[in-house]
């Protein structure tokens, strides 16, 4: 297994504890490529924060300010590897507002093309930064919780996180 820290062909790697497990942060100096929480039983070392690579300090920062709730978005340097149309998409992901959600079918409006809803749904679900690109802020037209590739109990928790009520539960199990 690798060490909680490594460093190939100058990507960087560095893990933290968040609620919803692991997390690995991954990344260089043009920016992170990757936020993945980590499945299973056999997850890297956590990283301490004075160990975190210097590519690597800011977004880890950010996150573990996010799931305290000292943070609503996420400023760091991104790099996601993508096409172009993938881009786009993940672009527009960041600009849903923290606590609100948008349907499938809203996004795939809001970038010109109600038709690419199945296109716009697989490049939301190629989303390689968890959580910094809000993927889990997008839901079903009928206001359901869908597709999620970190799980859609992750996805729950997200949305009960950052909703403006959180004593009540957007969405039940």
């Amino acid at each position: 297994m690798p060490s909680a820290l490594e460093s190939s062909n100058n990507i960087e790697s560095a893990c933290i504890a968040t609620p919803l497990g692991p997390a690995v942060l991954e990344g260089d100096a043009d920016g992170i490529r990757r936020i993945s929480v980590v499945e299973g039983e056999r997850s890297p070392e956590i990283s301490s924060s004075p160990d975190f690579p210097p590519n690597l300090r800011e977004a880890a920062q950010q996150m573990q300010e996010y799931f305290q709730g000292k943070r609503q978005s996420f400023d760091f340097k991104m790099n996601p590897a993508g096409s172009d149309f993938q881009k786009k998409v993940w672009g527009s992901l960041r600009e849903i507002p923290f606590g609100r959600t948008l349907s499938y079918m809203d996004l795939a409006k809001k970038l010109g093309d109600p038709k690419a809803i199945r296109a716009v749904a697989a490049a939301n679900g190629k989303n390689p930064i968890w959580i910094a690109i809000p993927c889990h802020r997008v839901i079903g037209s009928n206001g359901e919780l869908v597709g999620y590739a970190g799980g859609l109990h992750r996805k729950k928790w997200l949305l009960n996180h950052e909703s403006p009520n959180p004593q009540q539960n957007l969405f039940e199990v």
